[in-house]
């Protein structure tokens, strides 16, 4: 799989990662077993880089992670968690001590002496604007219980303050065939200072997959039922924040142009990839074969500029108005 460089943190990954919210929890059940055979299968893909979190079932997913890379190993592997979400969001909050102690439940968690990356986890935005968080990110780095760290962001004006510290290694932003914002300013400045972007919630939830329609459900403990309209946390990782009907006229607007060797979610996540400034898009998977088919995307021949285009003018028309100055 193509490989691309993390340049501030000295590593390369594969362009199509894996994203392993899914694999703790606010999906629906994943069974143990089910979840190592995803790892499995998206690492035989040619998958390096894992995104996880500690709050993600409140350590599952790093603890399913640990045991996959004890079981397999984790040669050529770079596993990115997140830290501040199991705590009142608050700017208080974010202080060494914590630093510390988050961190090292991740270790343990993970099973890594030294964690490759460590994202805080969308922070309250005054956070971005602290000098002295920042200042105390370096320390564990200097300590060596990370190699380095980043940040994830709700919003493009957080992306773009985080850009701008010289110790922020990566920006995680949502990025897919809805959320368009990014590509004005995000992706480059991060380009121009070597920061990686890492595009989550590539499919829009499974919006972008193709496979609902106005009569699709979910499990009551799956986010896509409980956080549609922002009870739990950030409307915008829900649909990224798009109007589920809306969504699905995006959709038909573009299956006509997927011929017979493009699934719908390989066309996103294609779209994704051919995006200047992108580093790894980390799509999330419930069972091997959708990791394997999300894998293959990295494999497709880069979208034509009418499908770029195509992709432009349906955001413009159907989505734009509702998000593009929301976030």
């Amino acid at each position: 799989m193509e490989q691309r460089n993390l340049t501030r943190l000295g590593r390369s990954v594969s362009v199509v990662g894996l994203g392993a919210w899914q694999l703790g929890a606010d999906w629906g059940q994943v069974s143990d077993d089910t979840a190592s055979a995803v790892l499995g299968a998206a690492v035989d893909a040619g998958v390096t880089f894992l995104d996880t979190a500690d709050v993600y079932g409140d350590g599952r997913s790093e603890q399913l992670i640990g045991r996959f890379l004890r079981e397999r190993g984790d040669a050529g592997l770079t596993v990115a968690t997140k830290m501040g979400r199991r705590v009142p969001q608050t700017p208080e909050a974010y202080t060494l001590e914590n630093f510390r102690a988050w961190t090292d439940r991740s270790r343990a968690n993970l099973g890594m002496d030294r964690l490759d990356l460590v994202q805080l986890h969308c922070p309250p935005t005054a956070v971005f604007a602290d000098d002295a968080v920042f200042d105390a990110l370096d320390t564990p780095v200097a300590e060596e219980r990370l190699a380095g760290y980043g940040v994830s962001v709700e919003t493009c004006d957080q992306a773009l303050t985080a850009i701008a510290r010289p110790g922020v290694a990566s920006v995680q932003i949502i990025l897919n065939a809805v959320r368009l914002k990014p590509l004005e300013r995000v992706l480059p400045a991060a380009a121009a200072a070597g920061v990686g972007i890492i595009a989550r919630v590539p499919l829009a939830s499974g919006l972008l997959s193709g496979r609902y329609d106005e009569q699709t459900t979910f499990p009551a403990d799956d986010h896509r039922t409980f956080n549609r309209h922002g009870e739990a946390f950030d409307v915008g990782e829900t649909f990224s924040g798009v109007d589920f009907d809306r969504g699905l006229a995006v959709v038909r607007r573009l299956v006509p142009l997927l011929g017979p060797d493009r699934t719908m979610a390989q066309f996103a996540l294609r779209w994704i990839i051919d995006q200047p400034g992108v580093t790894v898009v980390i799509p999330g998977a419930r069972d091997a074969d959708q990791a394997r088919l999300n894998a293959a995307a990295a494999k497709l021949a880069p979208l034509s500029e009418a499908e770029l285009a195509a992709v432009r003018d349906t955001y413009d028309e159907l989505v734009r108005p509702q998000v593009h100055d929301r976030w």
